[in-house]
């Protein structure tokens, strides 16, 4: 395709609208499928249809006709398109040659259709068939000197049953190598608020959100990353909700909103104004910004107003006077300069909080992508039950997660920490004896990679190459590997980069219809607010040559397992027995399942601090502390700046929809550094101007990414922003959350290095 002009031009409608219904059509128009993806988008977050393949937000519990976004539009659309990567394409291109094609190039291609084998003679990848497939991974597999020698990753995208049967399979194998899409997002989320209230998973429905007194919405990009959420953001202004906003970005969306599905307000042209505070917070001034609330909050207290839920506190949680002593040591000079904001904000913020007798903090990677992440997820619990902010209505924590299914698949087994108990019950299940030691997560299965301790790799869909920081070093470590399986729909730059023997197996999408033995089957998914619901798809597969996700992790046990008990072949034919299993591994929260299921709405898994019970050690919510006001710790350099990886609003996780980033007005690239304007004065740098940044780190490693374009837009200062994962190089491989081990791609120290002509 010809390249297109770089262009930069302020966006200044609101947002979702036309310029939401424009991109919708332009969708299904660009994949030529505006007949039949619109006849599925009927069936998409409906009962008896499929769920959406993007984010995890759940439905209504009251359907409309349509019920989807534009992010969801996009991705049912490049699902459904009728291009197709078939062994034709694959014998006119070298993988050198399409080593040298961008991400969005690659996918742009269309679906896949047939399994591949790389040809290291001819560099091409070859057919060959499923069972072909299957004996080359089950011979690798069982080579190996120890299981621990192999990676098994999972995609948020992947289902309940086929997560299940994966863990199922691996740990039958051998091992707790579970890398997972959770480790480079909502893991601090998992590893963090256990800890504090019991449980790593939100306290908040969607009910909840109808009767919230105020909103907290802290590093979350609600109009691209979870669309669907605006809708209720704007009914929640339109009964006059405050909502407070904490980002260091100010985003169109949560500025002002169109909802699509309006008729009155798009004939109209009206829209919601949805932020009523906005907290122009610094990068990595969270902490500093919530300790700065609670610092007043405690003031009001001692001063003798009834600002604090005594009744709660006493009754329901432990820590409390540690906190206070912590919080109250805090001086304002070092809270304003580390937050960025100024202390009569802070009060405004903290009084907005005070008059709410029911709040709701929702976070998103802004929060988890730090090295404190975990403990910052802490310090957020802690605010939120100093009024007594669990276990009543419209009121609690909401981590709003990105992938379909990321929590569903913690939920079934896929965690290389797995609890004592989840293994008794798996092996008293299944009848063998599942392995004990911790295995892998993200970061330290690159690692075993690097240290040439790891030799097979298998990926359950995703694009893991260009997920995980430190992206030079990970190409090298992957291509150090004897083996990688890449499951997939669409090619990725994870194919492209692989082990000195490869497959790419394709497999069917979440829209399309699942045709085992015993007839048509459904899977299930978990939302980010845990409800459970099923989902079966409506389009014919892409191709007769593709298998489910289910049948693929059963044609890999076979192979790999030739004596194993477990009826693998049965569990291909009927999901349903997959469910039974699932209910006799989770008697307490998944029992008659299948029962349960059949409900059109699904069913919410319990979630004990909603009812104010606490599995914790001593039965009560915890109060941490967390010594400081900075959840990084950053090396000391005067031209130090702190960069973020963002996503564009044409972009779902790895997947690129296009170049373009309407909202921030950014048209045909993606190398792109946002830089406040006083700090490009500051270096002497001009708008369009191209620069290169380098890390800062103390490993030796050089790391540098070149040809980046300055783009003024209203950061703080010391605070830069580019996108993902173009700017992965720069994400040293060990600067991550230290009790989740998730990268801490929200704040890198970097510099700029150099700076060019504009273009």
């Amino acid at each position: 395709m010809p390249e297109q002009k770089t262009r930069f031009k302020p966006y200044h409608h609101p947002a979702g609208g036309w310029g939401a219904v424009k991109a919708t059509a332009k969708a299904l128009l660009e994949q030529s499928v505006v007949t039949k993806g619109s006849r599925a988008l009927l069936s998409m977050n409906q009962p008896g249809g499929f769920k959406c393949p993007s984010c995890a937000f759940p439905d209504p519990t009251h359907h409309k006709k349509v019920e989807f976004c534009e992010n969801g539009v996009k991705a049912l659309a490049v699902e459904a398109t009728k291009r197709r990567v078939t062994r034709h394409f694959f014998a006119e291109h070298s993988v050198t040659s399409l080593a040298a094609q961008s991400d969005y190039w690659l996918e742009e291609q269309g679906r896949l259709t047939e399994p591949m084998r790389y040809d290291p003679t001819t560099d091409h990848y070859v057919p060959c068939s499923w069972q072909d497939a299957f004996d080359l991974i089950g011979r690798h597999l069982r080579q190996l000197e120890t299981p621990d020698q192999a990676e098994f990753y999972t995609s948020g995208r992947t289902s309940n049953e086929a997560a299940f049967l994966y863990a199922v399979f691996v740990r039958a194998y051998g091992t707790n190598n579970f890398p997972d899409c959770s480790n480079m997002c909502h893991e601090p989320t998992s590893r963090g608020l256990p800890a504090a209230i019991g449980i790593g998973k939100g306290t908040v429905v969607m009910d909840d959100l109808d009767h919230a007194e105020a909103i907290f919405i802290v590093g979350q990009n609600t109009g691209t990353n979870s669309p669907r959420m605006m809708g209720l953001l704007a009914h929640a202004r339109k009964r006059n909700v405050p909502i407070v906003v904490v980002n260091p970005m100010p985003e169109r969306a949560l500025i002002r909103f169109t909802e699509p599905q309006d008729p009155v307000m798009m004939a109209t042209g009206g829209s919601t104004a949805i932020a009523t505070e906005f907290v122009h917070i610094r990068i990595g001034g969270d902490l500093a910004f919530f300790k700065g609330m609670m610092k007043i909050l405690l003031e009001r207290d001692a001063a003798g107003e009834d600002v604090l839920d005594c009744a709660f506190i006493a009754e329901h949680t432990e820590g409390f006077a540690a906190l206070r002593a912590d919080v109250m040591q805090q001086g304002w000079a070092d809270i304003e300069k580390i937050s960025g904001i100024e202390k009569a904000q802070i009060e405004r913020a903290a009084s907005i909080y005070a008059q709410s007798k029911a709040t709701i903090v929702c976070f998103g990677m802004g929060i988890t992508q730090h090295q404190q992440g975990a403990r910052m997820i802490q310090q957020i619990a802690a605010f939120l039950m100093l009024r007594g902010n669990f276990g009543k209505k419209g009121a609690g924590i909401a981590p709003i997660r990105g992938h379909s299914n990321v929590q569903g698949d913690r939920t079934v087994g896929i965690d290389e920490r797995p609890t004592p108990a989840y293994l008794d019950r798996l092996g008293a299940v299944f009848d063998f004896e599942p392995p004990r030691e911790h295995g892998h997560h993200a970061v330290e299965s690159v690692e075993a990679m690097l240290a040439g301790t790891a030799k097979v790799f298998i990926g359950m869909g995703g694009n893991f190459i260009h997920a995980i920081p430190d992206t030079t070093r990970a190409y090298e470590a992957m291509r150090q590997l004897n083996l990688t399986v890449g499951i997939a729909t669409k090619l990725n730059r994870g194919h492209i980069v692989h082990g000195r023997d490869a497959l790419i197996l394709p497999v069917i999408s979440r829209s399309e219809i699942d045709r085992q033995a015993t007839g048509e089957q459904f899977i299930t998914i978990e939302d980010a607010m845990s409800t459970v619901t099923a989902s079966r798809g409506v389009l014919e597969p892409a191709s007769p040559d593709l298998l489910s996700e289910v049948a693929i992790v059963c044609g890999m046990a076979q192979a790999t397992l030739p004596d194993s008990k477990i009826p693998w072949a049965l569990f291909e034919t009927d999901y349903g027995l997959i469910r039974d299993k699932i209910a006799a591994v989770y008697p307490e929260i998944y029992t008659d399942f299948n029962a349960r299921i059949r409900n059109p709405q699904g069913f919410h898994l319990d979630i004990p601090p909603r009812r104010r019970v606490w599995k914790t050690p001593s039965g009560k919510a915890q109060f941490l502390l967390f010594s400081g006001l900075d959840v990084d710790d950053l090396v000391e350099d005067r031209d130090m700046l702190r960069l973020s990886t963002i996503r564009s609003h044409d972009q779902f996780n790895t997947t690129i929809y296009s170049m373009n980033d309407r909202y921030r007005g950014i048209y045909n690239t993606r190398m792109i550094v946002f830089m406040n304007e006083e700090d490009m004065r500051a270096r002497h740098l001009e708008q369009e101007m191209t620069v290169s940044l380098e890390t800062l780190s103390t490993d030796g490693i050089a790391r540098h990414v070149d040809d980046l374009v300055v783009v003024a837009y209203p950061l703080p200062r010391g605070s830069i922003a580019g996108y993902y994962p173009e700017l992965n190089p720069l994400l040293p491989l060990n600067h991550f959350d230290e009790i989740s081990g998730t990268p801490a791609a929200k704040s890198i120290p970097v510099r700029v290095v150099s700076s060019g002509k504009t273009p």
